[in-house]
């Protein structure tokens, strides 16, 4: 058998052990896994940036999201569609996090780290929605990042987040009402002033 099972770092941060289920994957599953992930990194990167509005914590979100995934990958290779698959795990992944506290487990320091603030026409507007954005309960930003951010349709956004089709509708109203409080007086020219 072609089995890895060395595989420490990932399944040892979710205490699962050689006796347990999940434990070995074989090592044509991980070149697969491996391969999948190198390509989706930034895509996954991006929708964990867009739910929570942090790099950093954006990269937690896929580093325990990818975790998941390795340990169900041959659950996730046989789904229908792999990358609906992988982002809901994405975003149950944030939606966890924020029932848990994901603030009670990081460290937090003095002074950050000076980050440049990325260049390009749109640098404001882009800053304003994405502070708009992280103020909105974070079930509505999830469904209002899939549904509007990702264009999917509310049934594939209802299959994510595990609920009906009509909760997705409402919690995107009643999100998009959230986003346009929180804008503002930015609200008209951030619509190019209609």
């Amino acid at each position: 058998m072609d089995y890895v099972t060395t595989v420490t770092q990932p399944v040892a941060l979710l205490g699962l052990s050689p006796g347990r289920r999940g434990w070995a994957v074989r090592a044509t599953d991980e070149e697969q896994y491996t391969e999948y992930v190198t390509a989706r990194l930034p895509t996954l990167r991006r929708i964990a940036y867009l739910l929570c509005g942090d790099s950093h914590r954006a990269d937690d979100i896929v580093q325990n999201a990818i975790t998941r995934l390795y340990i169900h990958w041959a659950r996730a290779k046989a789904a229908d569609n792999i990358d609906a698959y992988v982002r809901t795990i994405v975003v149950r992944t944030f939606l966890n996090e924020q029932r848990t506290g994901w603030l009670s487990r990081v460290r937090l320091v003095r002074e950050t780290p000076d980050q440049p603030i990325p260049a390009g026409p749109d640098v404001e507007t882009t800053e304003v929605l994405h502070a708009a954005l992280a103020r909105v309960p974070p079930k509505q930003r999830a469904v209002l990042v899939l549904r509007f951010l990702y264009d999917l349709p509310v049934a594939d956004v209802a299959g994510i987040l595990g609920c009906s089709s009509g909760n997705v509708k409402s919690q995107t109203s009643h999100g998009l009402a959230a986003l346009r409080k929180h804008l503002g007086e930015h609200n008209l020219s951030l619509l190019g002033g209609r």
